[in-house]
């Protein structure tokens, strides 16, 4: 509606300029306005509030130099032909402002006709909810808001990942991230580069352990044409691919050994040489890593340099397993749906109450990732208003099963002799706290203690929780 109301402002916009400027000077949300050069026609009072650009400093310069970026970010249609802008565009871009601090924005773009002649763009943009101003420490901090950079999460541990990113984003020391399959290690990895001063640069994933390793140099440097057989051009590596940027090395743990050596290369003189070239090329990379493995076991083992695990661990990061932030879980479960519904167009069913008991009491060895599937899995399977426990994966209906008829009340009737499994589903049920296991099995304390001293299976499984 804003954006029709706009193009008919913009249709009036030479019979009454003053009225027209008069009005848009007081929209709540920043206009900004360019022809097909990308010459910039039109800013208003809150562009210039929510940027920190004046209107004098941006007008008539083209977009991209006036921002020194584009300020559509990796949604910009005009980096390269100018595009045929036949429907508006929505998404969320981050911004950096003149004094370098970044903004979230709800970004509509949609283009300027004249008699069906493609003139240029008009974009409207408003602040996120939640971001606004200081909001980047209140979602931090409060414990009121429970998404942060698209990260979703309210336990302590979460809000701590949330402060780190917070803290470490400005600077361009590098970052390393560890954390189970399916935690969200490349969201934080994002996350870190939107809140950064590079967040109008490429942000470039790659997965270490996907690329064949007769590949990885090439992959990762570049190659000049003929430098091996099938390289018939020249072609450039993710390093440069991500300059000004941040480039994010996924299981980073499975580089090989020679691949080690040129990235520690890199890390000290920010230089990298392609595959049959003979000169350095300087690239400006931020550099973030993460692992599902331990990097200190894996240097003990041998298998990973010393000297390049403490250049990358600089500022290390842990994500916690969804096992170990449950309360999260009926919050993710609600972002999911409306993620689903947003892609199909149409509601989707509710989660019972029984179903999302049985998400809470499962371990999510697939993590954030699996519980996504779930919830998926779930939406097809589902053919009434109301997801049940019925709906969900296999491996969470045996789970209720378990529910239904646990060995807890063996446990109780005879306190004397612990059941394993009793054990180990009351120490899963309670997050591993023993004193609270201890009183749903109907035992003390020392008796639990003697019964985790004797059997080593428990030990380890309770072990394994913390």
């Amino acid at each position: 509606m804003l954006l029709e109301i706009l193009m008919i402002c913009i249709d009036n916009f030479i019979a009454d300029r003053k009225s027209v400027v008069l009005v848009l000077d007081n929209l709540k949300d920043g206009i900004i306005a360019h022809d097909l050069e990308r010459k910039i026609i039109f800013f208003n009072k809150e562009a210039e509030k929510i940027t920190g650009y004046s209107k004098a400093g941006v007008m008539g310069r083209d977009c991209h130099e006036a921002f020194g970026a584009p300020f559509c970010g990796e949604g910009c249609s005009f980096c390269g032909m100018v595009p045929d802008f036949k429907e508006q565009l929505e998404f969320p871009v981050t911004i950096q402002t003149k004094t370098g601090d970044p903004r979230h924005l709800e970004m509509s773009i949609t283009g300027i006709f004249d008699r069906e002649i493609f003139k240029g763009v008009i974009a409207s943009f408003r602040e996120m909810a939640g971001h606004t101003g200081a909001g980047v420490g209140t979602a931090a901090g409060a414990g009121d808001l429970f998404s942060f950079s698209g990260i979703i999460g309210k336990e302590s541990s979460m809000r701590q990942v949330f402060q780190q990113i917070r803290d470490a984003a400005p600077y361009d020391y590098p970052v390393h991230i560890h954390g189970e399959t399916g935690t969200g290690k490349e969201r934080v990895a994002s996350s870190l580069h939107l809140e950064s001063k590079r967040a109008g640069a490429p942000f470039v994933p790659v997965n270490c352990g996907a690329i064949p390793e007769n590949l990885v140099e090439s992959e990762l440097f570049g190659h000049v044409r003929g430098a091996f057989s099938g390289a018939v051009k020249e072609r450039k590596g993710r390093f440069e691919l991500a300059h000004k940027g941040t480039l994010f090395l996924d299981e980073v743990a499975d580089l090989p050994k020679p691949m080690q050596v040129k990235l520690l290369r890199f890390l000290q003189e920010g230089e990298v040489e392609p595959v049959g070239g003979e000169k350095s090329i300087k690239v400006d990379v931020r550099i973030i890593s993460a692992t599902n493995k331990n990097l200190a076991r894996e240097v003990a083992n041998g298998k990973f340099r010393k000297d390049l695990y403490y250049r990358l661990n600089v500022i290390p990061m842990h994500l916690p397993p969804l096992r170990k932030r449950r309360n999260d879980i009926p919050l993710l479960i609600t972002h999911f749906l409306k993620q689903a519904e947003r892609e199909i167009g149409v509601p989707v069913p509710r989660f019972s109450r029984d179903a999302v008991r049985v998400m809470m009491d499962y371990r999510w060895p697939g993590n954030v990732r699996e519980l996504q599937n779930a919830v998926q899995f779930a939406i097809v399977r589902c053919k009434a208003n109301e997801i049940m426990p019925m709906d969900l994966p296999m491996e969470l209906r045996s789970v209720s099963k378990i529910i239904q008829v646990p060995h807890l009340p063996c446990a109780r009737s005879n306190p004397g002799k612990l059941d394993l499994e009793a054990v180990k589903l009351a120490l899963e049920r309670t997050g591993g706290n023993k004193a609270k296991a201890a009183r749903e099995l109907g035992v003390g304390r020392a008796t639990l203690y003697r019964f985790l001293e004797k059997n080593s299976r428990a030990a380890d499984f309770a072990a394994s929780l913390k």
